[in-house]
């Protein structure tokens, strides 16, 4: 995969064009952290943009993993929405180059991804290091498919509430819910939420109870 830099200059294309990001090293709760936002055609335009907005603000280096390499498309909500280019495949990520994992949203990306064996088999082995899992909207279907759902507390957008039970999870109607290194929230409106307790989760590091549940 493509060497990482902890000290870039994000170029992303969203609305409005290529967006440097010249925040970095204001913020340094997560300073030296390498994040990966694992999507693919059809996420949600506001799950990813304002999540990655986050990370990088916090001080970290951000990189989006696809099944594909090129761009990808966003949609808002039933409107097509922006692309954003992939930084590296499934097939060149290695989850040692990552801290912590985050999936956005959306009902084509999840559906997508937990079909794909590489997609899940990549969300498992971060639960499987111990290194937290955030996910947002219909994205913990890849948790469900990853067999990480088991006994945890949850949320997500209400459609998929049956799909996390059935998986043996709890799932409550909250804007953020945390479980031993794994943050869920419902939807757009829970980002500002998803955002702060993505964030303090990643900060903290490796959660070795969620690796010895995993394995």
């Amino acid at each position: 995969m493509k060497a990482l830099s902890p000290f870039r200059v994000s170029l992303r294309a969203f609305p409005g064009g290529f967006r440097p990001n010249t925040s970095l090293g204001m913020n340094d709760k997560l300073h030296d952290k390498r994040i990966a936002i694992l999507a693919t055609d059809g996420f949600e335009q506001s799950e990813l943009e304002e999540p990655l907005n986050a990370l990088e603000e916090a001080g970290a280096e951000v990189q989006i993993v696809s099944i594909k390499s090129g761009r990808i498309e966003g949609m808002r909500h039933e409107e097509r929405g922006d692309s954003v280019e992939v930084d590296t495949t499934l097939d060149d990520a290695d989850v040692n180059d990552f801290d912590a994992l985050m999936i956005p949203g959306g009902l084509i990306n999840p559906d997508t991804l937990r079909a794909n064996r590489k997609a899940i088999e990549f969300v498992r082995s971060f639960a499987r290091e111990g290194k937290p899992i955030a996910a947002i909207c219909h994205g913990p279907w890849l948790l469900i498919e990853a067999g990480l759902v088991r006994g945890r507390r949850l949320t997500s957008w209400p459609n998929i509430r049956t799909d996390i039970e059935n998986a043996g999870g709890e799932w409550v109607d909250e804007e953020v819910v945390v479980d031993n290194g794994i943050v869920t929230s419902r939807s757009p409106d829970d980002i500002p939420a998803f955002n702060e307790k993505m964030i303090e989760e990643f900060a903290q590091g490796r959660h070795p109870a969620m690796a010895a549940a995993a394995r």
